[in-house]
This record gives structure tokens, sequence and C-alpha cells, in this order.
């Protein structure tokens, strides 16, 4: 949109309105699990579905996965490769897979000849390396989750052997295809707000959520896995430098394990919480509240079919698995606190926070131009203009990841069925320079110094 632009034109070309809410028309799926998911706004008319193998039939597995269930005529599942039995034999059932086409391991998928168009990776974060360069080697593409890799060397690997073989490497930056943020970069390089010259932004993980995932969880730690600021946060640095569509050139970054260390653990807590803990009932972190009484997050336990056994086997998953453990008493080293300062070409400047002790979740952004600002939610901002003092509103019903699970996912289908990557926002060549501001954050935290970030 040209900056030379009446700016009243351009809100009303931008879809917005003044002084008022703008409700965009939004139609719904639901998982497996009740949860709303936002549908893509147009439906492909392809010549045939996409075909795809699952590496990893778990929560991301499962929601890529449900894209073709709810689009049979887009993409077809056609194998699974998952080592937890219980995940396979739904996944497989669900999914209608053939018995020669289920496998264990993702090292089985590759050892059939190439019997698929493209490989759905999401397996935990230390085991994305090895799938993604052997499917780019058989002639597959492939949708990656975030992060690509933990480690630098193994993003550069997969992005040249991407650029070797020609191959489509989609990275799950799914918050490129939230509205929300489709929306702010609209506005963001339109003019309307003038020069853009710093925006704040946050991350709030939500209180249980950091405790089941970074605490108790899968991502405890970060040796094991991938540190936080790219397993939680390498969205949050994807979208900044996405919106400006300015190149990062330092990094700077302070955060610690604050909070979760035996150190502040009550005085009659105990290992677990099933453990007769004393304080347990005044613990907002009980997991005997969290996952027994309240039934939260219970996902992780791949309960039972029969929902009279379901009690008391989470009550036993509380007894054996980490998930079980008192926050205080875990191994883990994730920061739950964590600050970036980020400068960027033309010296405008970020400042990012992953903010483990709040009772919400949905970023927070604001936005500072020359000639007005934004400040939003994720669901909704509001546009102030410096000269006239009008507020301009936009508002949409999202879902728990944004709304963009899907929206990724059928422009995947569309890029992989016609062999263009140019039709993805999110390929790993746009993709690589967030994980390198990752590194380089944590670098910087860990050595108490201002990177610079080169690609």
């Amino acid at each position: 949109m040209s900056k030379h632009w009446n700016r009243r034109d351009a809100i009303r070309a931008l879809g917005l309105s003044l002084g008022g809410a703008a409700l965009p028309f939004s139609s719904w799926a639901t998982d497996e699990n009740k949860n709303r998911i936002l549908l893509p706004q147009q439906k492909l008319n392809l010549a045939r579905p996409v075909t795809a193998i699952t590496c990893g039939a778990g929560n991301r597995g499962n929601v890529y996965g449900g894209f073709s269930l709810q689009y049979p005529d887009q993409l077809d599942i056609v194998g699974v490769a998952e080592p937890i039995a219980i995940r396979n034999e739904r996944y497989a059932t669900k999914h209608n897979i053939k018995a020669e086409n289920r496998f264990t391991t993702w090292e089985d998928v590759f050892k059939r000849p190439k019997f698929a168009d493209a490989i759905i990776i999401t397996t935990p974060d230390n085991l994305h390396y090895g799938p993604c360069m052997k499917a780019l080697e058989m002639g597959y593409d492939v949708l990656l989750e975030k992060p690509i890799s933990p480690s630098e060397k193994e993003c550069r690997d997969i992005l040249a052997l991407a650029k070797k073989t020609g191959r489509i490497v989609a990275v799950c930056h799914v918050l490129r295809y939230a509205p929300y943020f489709v929306k702010l970069k609209e506005i963001m390089q339109s003019g309307v707000l003038g020069e853009i010259i710093s925006i704040q932004h946050m991350e709030p993980i939500e209180h249980i959520h950091m405790s089941h995932s970074y605490v108790r969880g899968n991502w405890h730690d970060s040796k094991q896995t991938t540190p936080i600021i790219l397993a939680k946060s390498c969205h949050d640095l994807d979208i900044l430098r996405w919106m400006l569509e300015k190149n990062c050139t330092n990094i700077q970054a302070f955060g610690n394990l604050k909070w979760f260390t035996q150190k502040n653990a009550p005085e009659g807590s105990t290992a677990r919480c099933t453990d007769g803990c004393k304080v347990e009932g005044q613990c907002p972190y009980s997991a005997l509240d969290i996952y027994y009484r309240k039934r939260q997050r219970n996902y992780v336990f791949d309960l039972p079919d029969d929902k009279d056994k379901q009690a008391a086997y989470v009550l036993e998953q509380l007894k054996t698995t980490n998930y079980g453990r008192c926050v205080y008493r875990m191994d883990n080293d994730q920061p739950d606190h964590y600050t970036t300062n980020i400068l960027f070409d033309g010296g405008v400047t970020a400042a990012f926070s992953m903010e483990a002790f709040t009772s919400y979740e949905g970023r927070r952004t604001r936005v500072m131009g020359s000639l007005g600002d934004v400040v939003g939610d994720m669901s909704s901002f509001t546009m102030t203009d410096f000269l006239t003092g009008k507020k301009t509103e936009w508002k949409q019903d999202t879902d728990g990841h944004g709304g963009g699970d899907w929206r990724l996912a059928q422009d995947w289908v569309n890029a992989v069925s016609q062999h263009n990557p140019a039709l993805l926002t999110s390929t790993i060549d746009a993709s690589i320079e967030s994980h390198v501001m990752g590194f380089m954050a944590e670098e910087s935290r860990k050595h108490n110094k201002v990177m610079e970030v080169k690609l």
C-alpha cells in the first residue's frame, strides 16, 4: 500500500473501523479435545490431495493431521511413525492408515522407497534434524514443527540441503498466519503509523503452562531439548522480524531461573504432590489439583478410552512421572523470565519479554510510530492517530494458537501441490534468521554481552 495515501482512505482500505470494532467473519472446527480451530478463509481446488506421512503423533502431529480430516480433498495422511503404541494406534485409526504404513520410529519410514509427497515432522525438538535431512535426501517436501533444531549448525545444514535439493521446507511459525499479526503487519507496512520507531512485545506463558511444559514437562531440561527462547519464543522473535521487514543486527538478553528451585520449596512439601505434602492445598502448582481434580492438560497422559478408568490412571501417572513431582524439586533449568533487547536495521528497537508468572496467555504488543501507535492483545488492537486523537479498532475471535495452525497447513499443501515455495511465508529461508536471533540471545544471556547477529 502506498505511504502517500490519505490516512483515512488507508484505514478504510485496511478493513478497519473508525471508533468502532470490526468483526471479520470466522468459521470454526473443533479438535478431539473440543478446542476450537480457526478455519482457512478459502478452500483450495486441487487436482488431487497432497499425501503425507506424519513423524510424531503427539499434540502438534494431531493438529496438522487434523487438517486432513476437515479437508480430505486437500491432504491425505497415508503413514505415521510413533513409538508410543496408543498414539500410533489412535492416529492410524483416525486417518485410516494401512498397517504396512505404520512405523515405530522415524528411521523405519525411510527404509521404504518414497511413498508420499511430503513428511510432517512433529517429533521432539532434538529429533527434528534426522528425519528432515533424510526426507530431503529422498525427495520429500517437509512441514517442520518449530524450532528447526536445537543446534545452529543443524539449522544451517537443513537450509543448505533444502536449497540443494530444491525441496520445500515450511517451518511452523504459525503466528505469521494468525489474523492479528497479519493485520498488524499490514498496518505497520501501510505507513499510517508513520515511521516505526520501536516495539514492545510480551509473551505471557501463564503460570500453570510454565509449570506443565517447562518445569515438569518435556522441555524442562534445555540441554536435552531446546533453550526456552527457541522452544517457546522463536515464534515471537520471528514475528517481530516479519512484521518489521528489517534485519536484526544486535541482540542482548537477560533472564534466569528464579522461582522454581529447591531453595523456594515450602516447608512441609514433599518430592511428589501425592506423598502427603502438607502445603499441597495452598499451592497454585499442585499436580493433584491441576491434573487430577480439575483434569487440566490431561492429553499428556494418553488416557484410556474407558472414562471410568481415567481418574485412577491419572493418579497413577502422578505417582510415577515428572508431572506429579513438586515444581520446586524438579531437575529443571529453563529460565522463568527472559528479557531480550533487539536492534534492527535503521535504528528500530524492540523489547521482548517472556514471562512465566501471569494469570493469562496471549501475546501483548505495542507498536510506536512517528504518527500513531497500536496497543493489542492477540485478539484485538486499538490504533491511535496522534494528529486527530481518533482511535481505530480491530477485533476477531481466535483460537488457542492465534488462528494460524490450519491456515499455515493449507498454504503448505498449496505450495507442495504446485511445487512453489513462494506460496508460503514461513519457508526455512525466511525462518532461519529468528533462530539465529534465539541462539545469539542465549549466548548473550549466558555470557552477559551484546551479540552481533549474522546470517
